[in-house]
């Protein structure tokens, strides 16, 4: 009897396999981190080969550590970042060249070039997506222009392109070349009412339908696993935040969840329809569940949020690990007129402004590592304010309850004062593993593991919750700091 169900949950910085059981309870995890490789300013680089080899290691490794095997498990899921760009050999496997990371701007003068062409509006229209260097087309016409004979052999058919979830099934199921919606809504090339490439933006981009995946829905059986997950019905797959906002239930309308990541990434399910957002947020695909019709989100993106605490322990040296930051930043009772602007690759939703970059302001001889610290941890909640307020005037509604995960959910520090600055209650899961679980329900509701979303419902259990208690005078004063720190980060590139 098939008692569990895998996850694969392959993200900015590492890639980790989670077994679940029926009660969607973890089972066993094992994770790998991977090089970021950043050859020039603005550029950010993964080995595609080597999140393969993680991702193999880390199926082995959570296996052995439940002393499971294959026939052990019901189904299989991927969850992927997003966006993140990769374009390989169709006969050999091997990637072309590696992957361009969503946080990348080295195709910056090609947003330029498509802007002055005024495609912007029409961009928006079809994909619900802003014209930006965060989403995928661009850095495959990137990678069209300076790979020799990329081109003409994508036309052919003989190199293919794909985001994270593409590469994973093709060496999961040994050479199927698939993507799923929600992943593909996130390329500036699918129709989010067709769910399909569209001719018109293909031609825009000039990018070959023959190098592109099949669509499918995010839930349904794509194949068997070949090892080492031999025989495993590999049977959902979702882009990371659609996968965290089905992890954490958030099935209804109004719902809404922010994961605490790399960067930051605020969704709130909006029903059956596209919403259209007046205030700078994306219009994304929520999930399609089989042949259910398709749900649909607003989201709105940062792109710096625990990538900031990695950089203050690696490139800075200012903490050893990142467990440090939260006591280091709780050891100062404010953040002493410190604010951090973490705009290392612009700002994203709601400003769109690739012209800012990162800033620490305030700085004074009060100042010592703890204020930057905690003014670190403080960009995060101060930009889920930005979109929480644009998210609450396109839904017409403010937010009642924000549901958290991702790593920076922990921090209870954080917590507090995004409960604070919102002005909102927020509540945090009995597992933060989100991401992961959503994959697994989705790859367990094409399978008959789980049997409907009211098991999902069911499943999903609040270990704390926040409420703010900050008084208005001190909201309005950090928040006024805030601004003046963003502002000056403005215009910085040309």
């Amino acid at each position: 009897m098939t008692r569990f169900v895998g996850a694969i949950d392959q993200g900015t910085t590492s890639t980790r396999f989670i077994l679940f059981d029926e009660a969607g309870e973890i089972v066993a995890i094992d994770r790998r981190e991977h090089a970021q490789i950043c050859p020039k300013p603005g550029w950010v680089e993964h080995d595609p080969a080597e999140i393969w080899r993680n991702t193999t290691a880390t199926i082995e490794g959570a296996l052995a550590k439940a002393s499971l095997d294959c026939a052990d498990l019901a189904a299989v899921g991927v969850t992927n970042q997003r966006e993140t760009t990769l374009l390989w050999d169709k006969e050999t496997g091997a990637p072309l060249h590696n992957a361009i990371v969503w946080m990348d701007t080295r195709v910056e003068p090609l947003v330029q070039k498509f802007s002055r062409q005024g495609v912007a509006g029409r961009l928006r229209e079809r994909t619900g997506l802003p014209l930006a260097s965060y989403f995928s087309a661009l850095k495959l016409v990137w990678l069209f222009e300076n790979l020799p004979q990329a081109k003409a052999r994508a036309a052919r058919g003989q190199a293919l392109f794909g985001t994270v979830d593409s590469w994973l099934i093709w060496n999961l199921t040994g050479g199927r070349h698939l993507t799923d919606a929600t992943n593909a809504s996130r390329t500036l090339l699918m129709n989010l009412e067709t769910l399909d490439w569209d001719e018109e933006l293909l031609r825009l981009f000039d990018v070959p339908r023959a190098c592109l995946p099949q669509i499918c829905a995010s839930s349904e059986i794509y194949g068997a696993c070949a090892p080492p997950l031999k025989g495993v019905p590999l049977a959902g797959a979702l882009g990371d935040q659609q996968a965290a906002l089905l992890g954490q239930a958030c099935l209804a309308p109004g719902q809404a969840k922010n994961t605490y990541g790399t960067g930051c990434f605020l969704l709130m399910n909006t029903g059956g329809s596209p919403r259209e957002s007046k205030r700078g947020l994306v219009t994304t695909l929520a999930y399609k569940l089989g042949a259910s019709p398709p749900v649909y989100a607003l989201e709105g993106s940062v792109a710096i949020a625990g990538a900031l605490t990695q950089w203050l322990r690696d490139n800075l040296g200012l903490i050893q690990s990142s467990a440090e930051i939260e006591p280091l930043a709780g050891s100062v009772p404010d953040n002493g007129g410190v604010y951090f602007v973490p705009a290392f690759s612009g700002l994203y939703a709601p400003r769109w402004r690739a012209d800012a970059r990162g800033l620490i302001a305030g700085l004074t001889l009060h100042a010592t590592k703890a204020h930057i610290a905690r003014a670190a941890l403080e960009a995060s909640a101060f930009q889920t304010r930005e979109l929480a307020e644009a998210m609450a005037e396109d839904a017409g509604a403010p937010l009642v309850e924000l549901r958290v995960d991702g790593g920076m959910a922990e921090n209870d520090l954080l917590m507090q004062f995004q409960a604070d600055i919102l002005k909102a209650p927020l509540a945090r899961p009995k597992s933060i593993e989100t991401t992961a679980l959503g994959a697994a329900y989705a790859a367990g509701l094409a399978t008959g593991f789980w049997k409907s979303e009211a098991d999902i419902a069911a499943h999903w259990r609040c270990a704390r919750r926040w409420s703010p208690s900050m008084g208005e005078t001190e909201r309005a004063r950090l928040l006024e700091g805030w601004e003046k720190a963003v502002e000056r980060s403005l215009g910085w590139e040309s």
